[in-house]
């Protein structure tokens, strides 16, 4: 049987990334990160723009390198056209439209937030993947969203967010603190160290299963004036505590929609997806729930930020359907599920 080689291209937002992925085993996943953007406390579209067209060229070679394949051997690119940044978007999708021209290699439009959720197809050694149907938890700087996963190709949000996502509460309370961009992890870090039951901040009442966290940036905002009026040291004395506590409401609302989810559909099968898939306590407190009877599905660190291999998994999909995209499509920064 011939094996389905899909090369896997990834530019949405600020990290340029290409993976070669055949029948659903890795063979390479290269992603190369923009530090332009700390300095400004986020990411600079414009300088994303300019970022990805110096990289596209050496990823991609160095991803077909390390795969050890020809592109005679590719059967498919797969790209993300979107949502995104629309400058990111184009570097990707005007790369992979050149090289499909060159090659006569077919082209696959994927979806960035499906291919989040089908990064829990990579074919590991050792490791399952999820059953048919389940429920993916789905947190990232952009989104935050939980998905009925029928099939692979078959996806529909049951739950998402009405204002920020997780990943930008997380960004956006590290900035207030004072920490350095990308402030999610230095969260994650300093909350190890301290008592997240020390300070309460409120948890949205959304209703059903969707979610809000902008109430809980304005919550922390006025919650760190207050106590920094009292005492300026406030926040460099007791940063762990603050910290763990931020972190701890912001996973407490995720824990609680998803097993609100579960229960109104009874699967008990969960993945998690997205950037914030790394966040140690969600990790943690996901892990637990296997206590409970839940089958819980974590993926991989290299697959819970935008990486190329998941682009490369939700083409191999595609591929097996014959569903091949057309160099007429334009990236969309916006995109419907």
């Amino acid at each position: 049987m011939k094996h389905i080689t899909i090369l896997g291209i990834e530019s949405s937002c600020d990290d340029t990334s290409a993976a070669i992925v055949q029948d659903r085993v890795v063979l390479s996943n290269v992603v190369a990160g923009q530090d332009v953007h700390q300095k400004y406390g986020g990411v600079v579209p414009e300088l994303a723009s300019r970022a990805h067209q110096s990289n596209i060229v050496p990823v991609v070679s160095e991803a077909i390198k390390r795969a050890s394949v020809s592109l005679s051997e590719i059967d498919a690119i797969s790209y993300t056209v979107g949502p995104g940044l629309m400058g990111a978007l184009m570097v990707g999708s005007s790369f992979a439209k050149g090289l499909s021209i060159s090659q006569n290699i077919p082209l696959i439009e994927a979806h960035h937030m499906k291919s989040h959720v089908l990064a829990h197809f990579v074919d590991t050694p050792g490791e399952l993947n999820p059953e048919l149907p389940f429920l993916c938890l789905t947190v990232s700087g952009g989104h935050t969203q939980i998905v009925l996963v029928e099939d692979h190709l078959k996806q529909t949000v049951i739950g998402e967010t009405r204002d920020d996502a997780a990943g930008e509460a997380f960004d956006k309370a590290a900035k207030i603190i004072g920490l350095p961009y990308p402030g999610g992890p230095l969260i994650d870090k300093h909350a190890k160290g301290g008592d997240p039951m020390r300070y309460s901040f409120p948890i949205a009442q959304i209703p059903e299963l969707d979610f809000s966290f902008s109430g809980l940036k304005t919550a922390i905002l006025y919650f760190l004036r207050d106590n920094s009026k009292a005492d300026a040291g406030f926040v460099d004395n007791n940063l762990n505590d603050i910290c763990a506590s931020i972190q701890h409401t912001i996973v407490e609302t995720l824990i609680q929609k998803v097993l609100k989810a579960s229960k109104q559909t009874g699967i008990k099968t969960i993945g998690i997806a997205g950037g914030v898939s790394a966040n140690s306590l969600l990790r943690s407190r996901m892990l637990a729930l296997s206590d409970q009877g839940y089958q819980i599905y974590l993926p991989k660190f290299e697959y819970c930020t935008d990486n190329a291999a998941m682009i490369a998994i939700y083409g191999h999909y595609e591929f097996i359907h014959k569903n091949f995209g057309s160099l007429s499509t334009a990236p969309k920064a916006r995109m419907a599920f």
